[in-house]
């Protein structure tokens, strides 16, 4: 796939633009992918104290999915082993960052692996999101282009691979993880009236308020209550 002649156009643009713009995409390529760190640790952490379990699940996927879209586009950019186009494209204005280091692949751009990743993810897990996050993959994308490390085919594929590999883990994956996050819950709610068991039960306690912390104990924001015998009840 050759589409050196729309990277010259875009890196021809990008040198001629203002310095304020080159600085923006500089620090955007650079540093935007934090922005969706943040977003990620967000979604979680609304799914944690007010969600649902299928909530928490997809809130728990979508950093883990994003992670499995950066290993599979990393493992496609190996194998394909193609030269940047900082160094291969004859007659295109130089880059406005560092040509990466020979080895270091184009072919997809992990940046908008990652970026697609976790649009696709977040989306699935708040709708909402929408409007924002897609944007910013997308800006990710042609930051890649206008900074001039990567060509545009290179991003193109790297968000449909990262979008991808997202949608299908999340959707394999939210169902049986839903009922972990029940189990979690339930376990951390019954765990309120019971007794010292020996080691086994202190583990046992121990893992689930783990768990508890990771899943939130559920929309009510409290566990079960304690049960306990009063004296001169009988207890069903």
């Amino acid at each position: 796939m050759d589409t050196s002649g729309p990277y010259r156009a875009v890196t021809g643009f990008a040198a001629s633009a203002p310095v304020w713009v080159q600085r923006t995409f500089e620090l955007w390529t650079g540093y935007g992918l934090w922005l969706f760190g943040v977003l990620l640790a967000a979604v979680w952490w609304r799914a944690r104290g007010r969600g649902g379990a299928r909530a928490v699940a997809l809130a728990l996927l979508a950093p883990a999915a994003t992670a499995v879209a950066h290993v599979v586009s990393e493992a496609v950019k190996s194998t394909v082993e193609e030269e940047r186009p900082c160094r291969a494209v004859a007659g295109a204005a130089a880059p406005l960052i560092g040509c990466p280091p020979p080895g270091d692949w184009s072919f997809p751009s992990n940046h908008a692996a990652i970026a697609g990743g976790a649009a696709v993810a977040l989306v699935m897990a708040v709708r909402r999101l929408a409007p924002l996050v897609v944007p910013l993959a997308l800006l990710m994308a042609f930051s890649r282009v206008f900074v001039g490390v990567h060509y545009p085919h290179d991003v193109a594929l790297g968000l449909l691979l990262g979008g991808s590999v997202a949608a299908l883990l999340v959707l394999a994956l939210t169902g049986p993880l839903a009922s972990g996050v029940r189990a979690v819950r339930e376990g951390g709610a019954g765990a309120g009236g019971s007794r010292p068991g020996g080691i086994r039960a202190v583990i046992r306690a121990g893992g689930i308020r783990a768990g508890i912390r990771l899943t939130g104990p559920g929309p009510g924001g409290e566990s079960a209550p304690e049960v306990r015998n009063v004296p001169g009840c009988r207890m069903p």
